[in-house]
């Protein structure tokens, strides 16, 4: 079993930042790729950003520059830097976590951006 618990997520005014954190616990030694996604009122989820365990990166268009994904192997934690935010970036955020074969979910965390 994994379990993903992320924290971090509050209200914030646009332009400000805030950073998200998960932490993955249980059999964790297999999860290959970790990231985020997020799911706004009335839409689907979506990707946000992914990192694998080479280091290799994606974001979705919309966070490019202003978003940045790290991950602390040692503490088996993945975070997400959220700079420059937007009204359009509010929504629930979804720790993720891959073996290649499972895909695993946090239970997400609000983040709320005013303008």
């Amino acid at each position: 079993q994994v379990q993903l618990v992320e924290s971090g997520g509050g209200l914030v005014q646009a332009g400000g930042s805030l950073r998200l954190s998960c932490a993955a616990s249980g059999i964790t030694f297999n999860i290959n790729n970790m990231g985020w996604y997020r799911q706004a009122p009335g839409k689907q989820r979506e990707l946000v950003a992914t990192l694998t365990s080479g280091g290799t990166t994606n974001y979705a268009e919309s966070v490019k520059g202003r978003f940045t994904i790290s991950r602390d192997n040692a503490k088996n934690t993945v975070h997400l830097q959220m700079n420059i935010l937007k009204p359009e970036d509010t929504a629930v955020y979804y720790c993720w976590g891959s073996t290649g074969i499972y895909n695993h979910w946090g239970k997400g965390t609000l983040v709320t951006v005013s303008s």
